[in-house]
């Protein structure tokens, strides 16, 4: 049965609501969904998938071929020595790559460097951070042929919020999903065509 509303700890829903409160830019398809079962206490979910213009209903987007992602927040008084605090937040981002960008061996390194960026340019205090950077690389065979060869970048990371500021933390991963999707980012920044531009100049000179 699940816990009532009224019964919620004040931290727990405090948090909750301003994270239902929050307005992402427009690129973005986002809603609440249902968190992953047995990883906490309490815990809130949300999807998002990038929109590709094609007017899309919003439940399609959210499994956008041109970018998708997670973000849970959980809370656990209980798992605090492990985590750090009582909170810990677990968030997935996912798009395809142009194949010369997904054979860049540095590229898993920039994707990581955006999460960071992003979390450090909104002054989202953290600790406990880990995760994955993994770039994929695909051939197609068979009947599959025409799909030629593909590349995709996954990231999965995970941290302790610090502080009572968790809207910080996830407008971080929305801007993180729209950088690895290629859409425009944010002064200070750089895109991952920019990335590639820079590659090649320092290839060049050597």
């Amino acid at each position: 049965m699940s816990t009532p509303p009224t019964a919620l700890p004040a931290d727990f829903a405090s948090a909750a609501e301003m994270l239902r409160d929050v307005t992402l830019r427009n690129d973005l398809a986002v809603r609440e969904i249902a968190p992953p079962e047995r990883i906490a206490p309490l815990s809130i979910a949300f999807a998002a998938g990038v929109r590709d213009g094609s007017g899309s209903d919003p439940e399609s987007v959210l499994d956008s071929a041109a970018g998708a992602g997670r973000f849970v927040l959980m809370h656990d008084p209980a798992s605090a020595e492990e985590w750090g605090g009582d909170f810990r937040i677990i968030c997935y981002a996912q798009a395809p790559l142009e194949l010369e960008i997904g054979v860049d061996p540095f590229i898993s390194d920039v994707s990581w460097s955006w999460l960071i960026d992003a979390l450090d340019s909104r002054g989202a205090q953290y600790s406990y951070i880990s995760g994955t950077a993994t770039k994929v690389l695909s051939s197609s065979f068979g009947a599959l042929e025409a799909r030629g060869d593909g590349a995709q970048i996954e990231l999965r990371a995970s941290w302790t919020p610090l502080g009572t500021d968790v809207v910080a933390h996830f407008e971080a991963w929305a801007e993180l999903l729209c950088l690895l999707a290629g859409l425009p980012h944010e002064e200070g920044v750089a895109s991952l065509t920019q990335h590639r531009v820079r590659a090649q100049r320092s290839a060049d000179s050597k």
